[in-house]
C-alpha cells in the first residue's frame, strides 16, 4: 500500500515531465481560431524551400551579362561588411559566373544552366529581384529571414502564421519544418518565443539524416493499455492544472501530449512515401543518390501540404559554420547543391499543379541573403551580399511568369522595386488573408508583430 502512494505521488510530480517529452518532438498542434482574416485569402499554406547559405542571384535568376564582358575589372562598391569595419567602399574585381544564361518558358525569363528543371516552371514563377535584408552574417540574417529580428529572441514566421489562422487539420502539427540546422538560430528559426507553446515548430529530420520519421509516434503498447494510459496521464495532469492553474507553459504540455495522441493514428500513413507511385518517386529524383534526399523532404512537404499543415519548411542545408551554397572560395561548389535540388523542387511544382494545390498553397524559394558579383580577396568565391538578392514565389494568388525589381548592372543593388523583407513578410501574410500590422500579440507591455514597425505590401505583385 505504501509502494502504491508513493508510486501515486510520483507520477504526479512526473505528469509534466511526459507531456514535456511529447512537447520537445510533437510540438504545435491547434492555435486560435482563424482570425483577422481578409475576404477570401489566396492561399491556405505556404511551403518554403530554404536554401541555407546565400545562394548567388548574379549565377542563377539575375542575368548580368557585363559581368562576363568586364571579368577582372576592379571597381569601386560599397561593400556592407568593409564599410562596417573600415567605413568607406572598397575597391573589389569582377568574377565571373562559371554558368551561361537562357531564357525560358513564354515569358522568356533568363535562368542559369544550374537550375534546367526548374527553368522549366518559369511561366509559374513570380521572381523578386530586388530583395534586401538585414545582417551580412549568416546567423544574424538568417533569424531575421525567419523572424523578422537579428538579435531578439522573436516568434518565426511559420509561429506567427499557426498562431493567426490556427490549425487545418487538428491530428498534426499545423507548423513543421522538415531538417531544420543547428546552426545560425537553430531552433528560434521555428519557435514560438512568446507566442502560445502550440505555435512551436515540430522538427522533422536532421542535416545528414535520410530518416523523416518522428521518434516515439508509435506505442509499443496495446491499444487498450494505450488507452488506459493515456486517460490515467490525462486525470494526472488534469490535476497539475487545477493545483497550479492554466499557465501557458503546461497547458502547451497538455495539448501537445493530446496531440501526439491522435498523430499515432494519422502521422505515420503521411510519412510513409512508399505509398506513392513509381512515376512520383521518378519525378522527385527518389532512385537518384543525388536527388533522394531533397527529394523525399519535397514529397513529404506534398504530402503534409496536402495533409493540411499550414507552413512547411523544406530546409537544405547542415549544420556546418560555413552553410551549403556559402561558397567564398569555391563558387563551382554551386552546381553540386543546384544538381541535389533542382529536380525535386520542380518535381513539387508540376505535382502541386496537377493536384490543384498550387491554386492556394504558397512555395517560396530563397536563402537569407546573395553573393557579391566580385570575388572575394580576389579569389574564387563571392562573399555575402544582403543588397540585393534574388527569391521567387508561386502559387496563392502570385502572379506567375512575373518578374518585379531590378538591380544595377552587375547584380550588387538594387534599383528598382526593392523589397525589403519585412515587405516580404507582410506581402506573404496578407496572401494567407492576414493583415501584418493586426496580427499582434502583447508581451512585456505592448503589441508586437513579425514586422516590427516596418513592412509594405506588395501590391504589384498579385494577380
Amino acid at each position: 500500500m505504501a509502494w502504491s502512494l508513493e508510486r501515486r505521488r510520483w507520477l504526479q510530480s512526473a505528469a509534466c515531465g511526459f507531456g514535456a517529452l511529447a512537447l520537445q518532438s510533437l510540438l504545435a498542434g491547434s492555435a486560435p481560431a482563424a482570425r483577422l482574416l481578409q475576404p477570401r485569402p489566396a492561399a491556405k499554406r505556404i511551403i518554403f524551400l530554404f536554401m541555407q547559405g546565400g545562394v548567388s542571384q548574379v549565377d542563377s535568376f539575375d542575368h548580368k551579362p557585363l559581368i562576363n564582358q568586364r571579368a577582372g575589372e576592379v571597381l569601386t562598391f560599397a561593400d556592407s561588411r568593409q564599410l562596417a569595419k573600415i567605413g568607406r567602399p572598397t575597391e573589389q574585381r569582377l568574377l565571373a559566373s562559371p554558368w551561361s544564361f537562357s531564357q525560358h518558358g513564354q515569358t522568356g525569363r533568363w535562368v542559369s544552366e544550374l537550375f534546367p528543371e526548374m527553368a522549366k516552371h518559369v511561366d509559374d514563377l513570380c521572381f523578386l529581384h530586388a530583395m534586401h535584408t538585414e545582417g551580412v552574417a549568416h546567423g544574424p540574417a538568417t533569424l531575421f529571414l525567419h523572424c523578422g529580428a537579428m538579435q531578439e529572441v522573436r516568434p518565426s514566421f511559420g509561429s506567427w502564421v499557426l498562431y493567426g489562422l490556427g490549425a487545418e487539420n487538428q491530428n498534426l502539427p499545423g507548423f513543421v519544418s522538415i531538417a531544420p540546422s543547428l546552426g545560425n538560430g537553430g531552433a528560434r528559426n521555428y519557435g514560438n518565443a512568446f507566442l502560445p507553446t502550440t505555435c512551436q515548430g515540430s522538427p522533422i529530420g536532421a542535416p545528414g539524416v535520410e530518416s523523416l520519421e518522428i521518434n516515439a509516434l508509435t506505442s509499443p503498447l496495446a491499444p487498450q493499455q494505450e488507452l488506459a494510459r493515456r486517460e490515467l496521464l490525462r486525470q494526472i495532469n488534469r490535476q497539475q492544472v487545477d493545483r497550479l492553474g492554466a499557465a501557458d507553459e503546461l497547458q502547451g504540455v497538455l495539448e501537445s501530449y493530446e496531440l501526439a495522441w491522435r498523430m499515432q493514428a494519422v502521422a505515420p500513413d503521411v510519412l510513409d512515401l512508399s505509398q506513392e507511385s513509381a512515376a512520383t518517386l521518378e519525378a522527385y529524383g527518389i532512385n537518384d543518390p543525388k536527388t533522394q534526399t531533397y527529394g523525399r523532404r519535397c514529397l513529404l512537404a506534398r504530402r503534409l501540404c496536402e495533409a493540411g499543415v499550414r507552413f512547411i519548411q523544406v530546409n537544405y542545408g547542415d549544420n556546418s559554420a560555413n552553410p551549403a551554397w556559402d561558397q567564398h572560395s569555391n563558387l563551382p561548389k554551386h552546381a553540386e547543391h543546384a544538381a541535389a535540388v533542382d529536380r525535386p523542387i520542380a518535381g513539387l511544382l508540376a505535382d502541386l499543379k496537377q493536384r490543384g494545390l498550387l491554386e492556394d498553397t504558397i512555395v517560396w524559394w530563397g536563402s537569407e541573403f546573395g553573393r557579391t558579383p566580385y570575388s572575394e580577396n580576389n579569389g574564387t568565391g563571392r562573399d555575402h551580399n544582403p543588397n540585393a538578392f534574388t527569391m521567387w514565389v508561386a502559387g496563392g494568388g502570385f502572379k506567375p511568369g512575373f518578374a518585379f525589381g531590378e538591380t544595377d548592372e552587375f547584380g550588387f543593388q538594387g534599383v528598382h522595386g526593392r523589397v525589403h523583407m519585412h515587405d516580404l513578410h507582410a506581402t506573404l501574410l496578407h496572401q494567407l488573408g492576414l493583415d501584418h500590422l493586426q496580427l499582434t500579440y502583447k508581451h512585456a507591455g505592448r503589441d508586437f508583430r513579425l514586422t516590427d514597425v516596418h513592412g509594405r505590401v506588395v501590391q504589384d505583385l498579385f494577380s
